[in-house]
């Protein structure tokens, strides 16, 4: 962990990370319609993070971008929520903590911006990532929040900050 910078986004990072996105998905059949595979908004988060209260943190190895995760406004949501988005590794990044990392530095983000609580959208097939979550306080909720298009996303969870 030592050798990984964790910086913000910037728009030249666009195309690696979106790619890191996609070929996750695909890694774990995600890779269709009503999640961040499809989502137009995938291929430019520099664009996306770029509005009060929502950062993207990239994380880089041997000047090799090798994952991120972002916190934004929850779409159609009540100000007091956030949204974890578009946490992804590549497959070397994993299993180093870099997934719990990123995600503190979000949730802490998210703090100190005025969240009180923190929502994210996941499904079954990312289990690896829903054990992370679960260890981090998020609980399971029976449905959706916000309007995030994400309908290909069937799990739903929830922190309170």
């Amino acid at each position: 962990m030592e050798s990984i910078l964790i910086r913000t986004i910037i728009p030249a990072d666009d195309p690696v990370v979106a790619h890191i996105v996609k070929t996750t998905l695909t890694e774990f059949g995600m890779n269709k319609a009503g999640t961040a595979f499809s989502d137009p908004t995938t291929d430019h988060l520099s664009a996306l993070f770029n509005i009060p209260r929502a950062v993207y943190y990239v994380a880089e190895e041997e000047g090799k971008i090798i994952g991120g995760a972002g916190i934004h406004p929850l779409d159609g949501g009540e100000a007091h929520i956030c949204e974890l988005q578009k946490m992804y590794l590549l497959p070397e990044a994993r299993g180093k903590g870099l997934a719990g990392k990123l995600i503190t530095m979000c949730l802490e983000y998210a703090k100190q911006n005025g969240y009180a609580q923190c929502y994210l959208e996941t499904s079954p097939e990312l289990a690896r990532a829903r054990k992370v979550y679960e260890q981090f306080g998020f609980r399971y909720l029976t449905g959706p929040m916000g309007s995030t298009g994400h309908f290909g996303c069937d799990s739903w969870m929830l922190k309170d900050l």
